[in-house]
């Protein structure tokens, strides 16, 4: 089970990690509503380095991303379900658009992004090239999304009985 971390301790437990001969991970994302695909993007990512880095955009971060109405689930909700998965080593909040200066702080040996990319199409994949980095496109094709969780329990009437 990963843990919840500031960026500065993060930069803390890389750089010890380094120091042991660990190779570092990265995968990242807004996981409101975590479903399956983001726990296979995540297993997938995990198997790329002996550490995975999970960046998770904050709240503001996401409203900027994909517009009112997101999350659905705080930052810190969203955080300690995706610490809460064994594949996940380190979570940290970001507020950048991009994790582009997460990824030139950290430089992580991989970058893992979901198979909605290629690896040319990776937004961050030059800040990666640059420090000596790879890209690595992980997970199962993408025929989830929390888009589309969202648009079914807003359609669908709720059954009796929480859950």
């Amino acid at each position: 089970m990963g843990r919840l971390v500031s960026e500065p301790e993060l930069v803390e437990l890389v750089s010890a990690d380094r120091a042991e001969g660990r190779s570092i991970g990265f995968a990242n994302g807004v996981f409101d509503l975590l479903h399956v695909g983001h726990v296979r993007y995540l297993q997938a990512s995990k198997r790329e380095a002996d550490r995975l880095v999970v960046a998770v955009n904050s709240d503001r971060s996401t409203r900027g991303l994909k517009g009112p109405g997101q999350p659905v689930m705080s930052e810190d909700a969203r955080a300690e379900l995706v610490a809460a998965l064994r594949a996940v080593d380190y979570v940290v909040l970001f507020e950048d658009p991009t994790v582009a200066r997460l990824l030139r702080r950290l430089q992580p040996d991989v970058h893992c992004k979901g198979t909605d990319y290629t690896v040319d199409t990776v937004p961050e994949r030059d800040v990666v090239r640059g420090y000596g980095g790879r890209v690595a496109v992980v997970g199962d094709p993408k025929d989830h999304s929390t888009r589309t969780l969202i648009a079914r329990l807003r359609d669908e009437p709720a059954a009796g009985g929480a859950d």
